[in-house]
């Protein structure tokens, strides 16, 4: 048994030394590749039309061995798609759809309530509920009904709770209550085509544990009320060194999973705190971290994929927004894949190679049902994955133990 076990973790030891290959070197297969491979829909990421104009970025936007999904980062927003009352503009936000479809990525589009990033009119007038009401409702059927299919996914409402639990204030809070959330997910689902999921989508979930606690009480509360939701988003900004261990976040992913929707890490990075600081160590905790995140969507079943919130460090939000912090992304300023990039890589392939062998010994990791036939009559025969797993182990041990008798007998 022992020695079967060896075998079984050989390939493991052998894929996960992609991580010290060189970058000089064009990997046969990608992140996203290999999370289809574990039976993932995706690996994306956000991008925006600044950076199309880069051919180096979009050589590696484009393969699909890396990529298999896009979101854009600012051009869905409010006060770019609607910046005056009535007067849509989507030039830039169909440009990045366009791409999506020109490479055959998903779209997963982003986002429609929300309190950040609005255009004066909205913050600033004074509505009455029936009137910021019919406001809602004229943003998200025309944005929805102009993107129509292409969008495999919106994130309906972002961000709509404090890190203690509570609603944010807001335009909308302020005006409708937490109704407006409700409502937000009624007109998106009248409007969306059937297929499309419609999401909740927030930070801190993975680290605020009131706020986590608030989101599936959200969740529960449109459910108790009819209303369709799809998908949790967790968008998964954390920092080195202080990213949560790996159980708890397949335990955060499985608590809204539990809840039976969709989740996803939709805008994951993972910044050193400081820049100019930062050790080889450190390095190395930022390549564990990201693999801990991997790990946790591929450990919960109803996790759908993972989206970097960009790929490299050239377009990254985060030193814009936290001066100092940085280096947050897979690919550095100049293109390389980081050790982090390697490390992700490495694991998915280890992980693939698991699944593979565990195939190939039992058929598959589902339960099996089947009717056998008995002196007694039928019976109904039960046996999951590890049963059969433990049974070719067994197989294998006693043709291994056979074969090395043959071989002292000789």
């Amino acid at each position: 048994m022992t020695r079967i076990s060896v075998l079984l973790t050989t390939s493991t030891l052998l894929a996960t030394t992609t991580i010290a290959q060189s970058n000089r070197e064009p990997p046969s297969t990608g992140l996203h590749s290999l999370f289809l491979s574990a039976g993932k829909l995706y690996f994306g990421t956000a991008t925006e039309t600044n950076n199309f104009a880069d051919p180096t970025y979009q050589n590696i936007l484009s393969n699909p061995l890396e990529f298999g999904q896009l979101t854009p980062e600012n051009s869905q927003k409010w006060g770019l798609i609607q910046p005056q009352p009535g007067d849509f503009s989507f030039n830039a936000s169909d440009q990045v759809a366009s791409l999506a479809n020109s490479y055959n990525h998903l779209l997963r589009c982003h986002t429609l309530t929300w309190h950040s990033q609005l255009p004066p009119f909205v913050s600033s007038t004074s509505w009455t509920p029936d009137t910021l009401r019919q406001l809602i409702t004229t943003h998200i059927t025309s944005v929805i009904s102009h993107f129509g299919s292409a969008c495999y996914a919106w994130d309906v409402v972002n961000e709509a709770l404090n890190e203690n639990g509570t609603f944010r204030n807001s335009v909308f809070f302020e005006v409708l209550g937490e109704e407006y959330i409700a409502h937000s997910f009624e007109v998106a689902r009248e409007v969306a085509p059937p297929e499309t999921k419609l999401y909740y989508n927030d930070f801190n979930l993975e680290t605020a544990p009131e706020k986590q606690t608030a989101a599936v009480e959200l969740v529960k509360s449109l459910q108790s009320k009819g209303v369709k939701i799809d998908g949790v988003g967790l968008q998964a900004h954390f920092t080195v060194g202080q990213t949560p261990s790996v159980e708890s976040l397949i335990a955060t992913l499985q608590r809204f999973a539990d809840l039976g929707v969709d989740v996803a890490w939709t805008e994951l990075d993972v910044a050193q705190e400081d820049v100019e600081t930062a050790s080889e160590l450190a390095v190395e905790q930022q390549a564990n971290d990201y693999v801990v995140a991997v790990r946790a969507c591929l450990e919960v079943e109803r996790c759908v994929g993972v989206t970097v919130w960009q790929f490299t460090d050239r377009y990254s939000w985060v030193p814009g927004t936290f001066p100092g912090k940085g280096d947050a992304c897979l690919w550095t300023e100049d293109y390389q894949r980081k050790p982090a990039y390697w490390a992700v890589k490495g694991f998915l392939e280890g992980w693939v190679a698991r699944m593979n062998v565990t195939r190939a010994f039992v058929g598959g990791n589902e339960t099996t049902v089947r009717t056998v036939a008995s002196p007694r009559g039928p019976l109904t025969e039960v046996t999951s994955g590890s049963e059969r797993l433990e049974r070719s182990l067994v197989k294998v041990a006693f043709i291994s133990f056979g074969v090395w008798l043959v071989l002292n007998m000789m």
